[in-house]
């Protein structure tokens, strides 16, 4: 068993015990699996013969790959790839009192763990600096020394140790500039964003804070211009303890808001503008300039209100998503846009267009076995048609509801490289435990060849998977 190292850093005011163990190059190797091009699956659960792990899929024709899964912690789940593709980044923690709390670097070229971490505690978002040399991670609740829980982990990818922290009080989400130069901290019940500069960290004062009320309204995310001179910053709202969501403009030069909009349909000729309906906005995806901002709307202080389409699910209240065009800071949808309910924290886009859409506890609607004629089945994935034109039995600007039970914690477009017996073009997708591949053609599950009794399922893969990501280019 290879030594356990116990780093005591003292570089900051905030202090934490982090261990590192593991080693071994991050690069190199032969691939076991024989793949060329792979997408890993993390499953948390032993049971039988299925190992946790991190599985390997051959995404070219949706078949198991025959390689031992790769060991990351009891319960692997949410993965980031580096932008160079050559590690994949796995936090196993289950936020029990008996959380490993381990995060894992996989050299994707050996497909084995190259280094492993014990974090101070969960995490739900980490980052990767651009050069693929660095991650950031997100520890709202780890102890600091003198100060209030939260921090921001430092982890070399080059050599596998930890090279710094900083703090930041109750931070749950990152977002990176394009340089790499700058992050953005969010912190849970707060309307302030932390700036980070990691060249500062153990030399200086590495943490400032932007906003507070009026400015933003409990941001979540960002997204930075080219010339990382503005963010967008996304607010979620009354989702998350707040007012009102929406997405601010915010100069990064200047420290000023530059305009702001809500993330509802406005009303005709307000100016400012002002809401015709709820706003709603936890996770984004941008598209170009367009933005698409999906959410749960609430009552500030209070629960869900809006209230579904009558006669359309047995679902008491859904979810919405507005569409922002960026250059005018205007919403430009004029009705809603109605999804499931639940916490929306995956989005990603298909390559025909159809933009997919996670949620977790949302309102699920579960048929009686055996299920009567015509019985709804709904879950917490919506499919938006972002096309001009129909796709499948989807219209354009419609949306539909796939029948499957289950958070949504995965997904990721297939878009190349595929076999020439298999749909061109598919999504994978983790939703209640298990894995779903879409054909986005048609906005259904797909006929898999390999697999023709099980639509749109991956023969031999048991076990409760939580995250897919491709590694290769």
């Amino acid at each position: 068993m290879k030594k356990v190292l116990i780093l005591l850093l003292f570089l900051l005011p905030a202090t934490s015990m982090w261990l590192s163990c593991g080693g071994g190059s991050s690069g190199g190797g032969s691939r076991l699996s024989g793949i060329a091009f792979r997408a890993f699956l993390s499953n948390n659960v032993s049971a039988g013969t299925a190992l946790s792990g991190v599985y390997i899929v051959n995404a070219q024709d949706d078949v198991r790959g025959p390689a031992t899964p790769i060991s990351a912690g009891n319960t692997p789940g949410m993965m980031v790839v580096t932008p160079n593709r050559t590690q994949t980044l796995v936090f196993s923690g289950d936020g029990l009192q008996t959380s490993d709390n381990q995060f894992t670097i996989i050299s994707n070229a050996g497909e084995k763990a190259a280094f492993h971490f014990t974090l101070p505690g969960m995490t739900e978002s980490f980052v990767v600096s651009p050069d693929s040399s660095t991650a950031y991670v997100a520890v709202p609740t780890a102890v600091v020394n003198g100060g209030s829980p939260g921090l921001v982990g430092i982890l070399s990818l080059v050599t596998g140790a930890f090279a710094g922290q900083a703090p930041v009080p109750s931070v749950h989400y990152l977002a990176i500039n394009n340089s790499g130069s700058l992050l953005l901290g969010f912190m849970d019940n707060s309307d302030s964003v932390a700036v980070i500069t990691p060249s500062q960290i153990g030399i200086g004062n590495p943490v400032t804070y932007i906003g507070g009320p009026g400015i933003f309204d409990r941001p979540v995310a960002a997204f930075f211009t080219s010339d990382d001179s503005t963010a967008y910053i996304v607010s979620c709202g009354a989702e998350c303890g707040g007012s009102q969501a929406g997405v601010q403009q915010y100069n990064l030069v200047t420290n000023q808001l530059v305009a702001s909009v809500p993330a509802c349909i406005p009303n005709p000729g307000s100016n400012p503008v002002t809401c015709f309906g709820p706003a709603a906005g936890s996770v984004a995806l941008l598209n170009g300039s367009t933005m698409y901002l999906a959410g749960t709307p609430y009552s500030p202080g209070g629960g869900e209100s809006l209230p579904c389409p009558a006669g359309t699910t047995q679902a008491q209240y859904c979810g919405q998503l507005t569409i922002i065009d960026l250059s005018t800071m205007s919403a430009t949808n004029t009705s809603e846009i109605i999804i499931t309910d639940g916490y929306h924290n995956r989005i990603a886009l298909g390559s025909n267009g159809q933009l997919f859409i996670g949620a977790r506890t949302c309102t699920e609607i579960i048929p009686p076995i055996p299920p009567p004629p015509n019985a709804e089945t709904r879950g917490c994935l919506s499919i938006y048609n972002t096309l001009a034109n129909a796709v499948g039995k989807v219209p354009a600007g419609g949306v539909i509801i796939p029948p499957v039970n289950g958070d949504v914690t995965g997904i990721q477009p297939i878009i190349t490289q595929r076999a020439a017996n298999s749909p061109p073009d598919v999504v994978y997708l983790v939703q209640g435990g298990s894995l779903n591949i879409y054909d986005v053609t048609t906005d259904v599950l797909e006929n898999n060849p390999n697999n023709p009794e099980q639509p749109g399922e991956v023969r031999g893969l048991v076990g409760y998977f939580i995250d897919v990501k491709t590694v290769d280019f």
